[in-house]
């Protein structure tokens, strides 16, 4: 193969000395007439073993094997497409101008600004920096203070005079030019301030200030600052009217003073404290109220059984603070006596409930706010009757119960035994209508209490007792109790047993 020039390429440099006749300068000459064609091959590497029949090949032989690829590997090349014409970029356009520029900080030379990035920066544009620029006042021939544009928002404006009076503007740089200046309204005195002024407004006054119309208003705020402070104070961004409120200012505070507030004295105060360039405020809102009017309307909206159904819409004046409820009240068209029925009820409808009948209600409501209860109240016009039902009663007759009943023991007699010489009860309990008759009965002989004294016979709210005083040996046997009336009679019995005393067995012993 005629290929694998670059291992010719190698052994160039490399030829023997002895071969002084052989002309090895064509050689390199075509290999430096076409770089870009060779540089391709160069990239294959050659094995060892066939650099040494390379470098004993004659230099004339070189030549034509390195023609040999350049010309089988040119290629036509195919004409390359025109590009098409890009598309003009938009036209750089300028920022607005800087926001807020003020003075933060002062010396005897220098004078250090701040300010706020442009609301409006354009996408294609952007913002490089910006330029401070000033003039004494006075004049208009402005200077630029920083050679080189800031990006920060914060600059200081150095080796100035003492007392000089400046007049200061910032303008924003971007490739579409300057941005509209923005510029310090009052001109700057460069001048070191020895303390910035500061109010220390009272924690209690950081909120709504809440008066009642009438009282006395005495604020008393401290500020600090040096050299001393101007103070002034505003009433919704305008002057105080000095026939309404009183101002006293001394070294250390500053005294807001109304003798006899009014609801037109509610709005937002403003103390200003300034020194040179430097000022500080604080806001105070203060809110003058009084007692609200009546509900504007009240009616009755429906009366059924013991309700009736109110409604109502909220007073005119309120105050000047919110409502915080209403006290409804209801009078008796007897008597004329006002009584409270809801306080402090926050709706604006309610149903009052357990009215008497028969009687005639009118009812009333008093608006209620942080100062009280209003002085007038609303009244309904209308009366509402709590009406009286006619009831139609019709008794049921009425059915004796039938209480007659034949005798009946609920308790019935026990067994019993007893001592000789220990008296003894015997008890039953009966029951009856007519009451029935009670009889006893000792081995079915008839006891009287009359003939023998022995025996006690009881008969007290069917509870039928038999007392046998100090029984004998004899009078053991069979009891029966009988009750009887003229439904019918019925019996009940036991037996008694008298036992002889122990130490008479005893003794007989003995």
């Amino acid at each position: 193969m005629p290929a694998k020039p670059a291992p010719i390429k190698k052994a160039s440099p490399k030829a023997p000395a002895p071969k002084k006749e052989e002309a090895p300068a064509p050689a390199p000459a075509p290999a430096e007439a076409a770089p870009a064609e060779v540089a391709p091959p160069v990239e294959v590497e050659a094995p060892p073993a066939e650099a040494a029949p390379a470098e004993a090949a004659a230099p004339a032989e070189a030549a034509p094997a390195e023609a040999a690829p350049t010309e089988e590997k040119a290629p036509a090349e195919p004409a390359p497409e025109q590009p098409k014409a890009p598309t003009p970029p938009p036209p750089n356009e300028p920022t607005s101008e800087p926001l807020e520029v003020t003075v933060d900080d002062k010396s005897d030379t220098s004078v250090t600004i701040t300010w706020r990035p442009p609301k409006t920066i354009p996408a294609n544009s952007g913002l490089d920096g910006y330029t401070v620029e000033i003039t004494k006042e006075g004049t208009e021939d402005w200077k630029v203070a920083n050679e080189d544009l800031t990006v920060s928002c914060r600059y200081v404006i150095k080796n100035q005079t003492t007392g000089d009076r400046l007049l200061i503007r910032v303008v924003a740089v971007n490739p579409g030019g300057r941005s509209p200046p923005a510029t310090i309204a009052d001109p700057v005195l460069v001048k070191e301030v020895g303390a910035r002024p500061k109010v220390r407004l009272p924690r209690f006054l950081r909120q709504r200030y809440v008066k009642k119309v009438g009282e006395k208003i005495n604020l008393v705020i401290p500020y600090s600052g040096k050299p001393k402070p101007v103070v002034s104070w505003l009433k919704d961004g305008q002057p105080l009217d000095s026939k309404r409120a009183n101002i006293r200012t001394s070294d250390r505070d500053s005294i807001l003073f109304i003798r006899q507030a009014e609801r037109g004295d509610s709005g937002s105060y403003e103390m200003c404290v300034k020194v040179d360039d430097f000022e500080d405020k604080a806001a105070i809102i203060i809110q003058i109220i009084e007692l609200p009017g009546p509900p504007a309307s009240i009616k009755i909206v429906d009366v059924w059984g013991f309700n009736v159904a109110l409604e109502w819409t909220v007073p005119k004046d309120n105050g000047n603070t919110e409502i915080t409820g209403y006290t409804v009240q209801k009078a008796d068209k007897k008597t004329g006596d006002w009584f409270n029925i809801l306080e402090h009820y926050t709706r604006l409808n309610a149903t009052i409930s357990d009215l008497i009948m028969g009687n005639t209600y009118t009812f009333r409501i008093f608006a209620e706010n942080k100062c009280g209860l209003s002085e007038e109240c609303a009244v309904t016009k209308g009366e509402a009757t709590i009406v009286k039902e006619v009831i139609d009663y019709k008794p049921t007759p009425f059915v004796e119960h039938d209480f007659t009943e034949a005798p009946k023991f609920t308790t019935v007699l026990n067994d019993r035994s007893t001592t000789v010489g220990y008296s003894t009860k015997l008890l039953c309990s009966v029951r009856g209508c007519p009451k029935p008759k009670i009889m006893w009965m000792k081995n079915k002989m008839i006891l009287n209490n009359m003939d023998n004294p022995k025996y006690r016979m009881i008969s007290t709210g069917g509870i039928c007792t038999l007392e046998i005083r100090k029984p004998g040996p004899y009078d053991g046997g069979e009891y029966v109790c009988r009750a009887e009336n003229t439904l019918g009679k019925v019996d009940t019995g036991c037996k008694l047993e008298v036992k002889k005393p122990l130490h008479a067995d005893t003794d007989k012993d003995e």
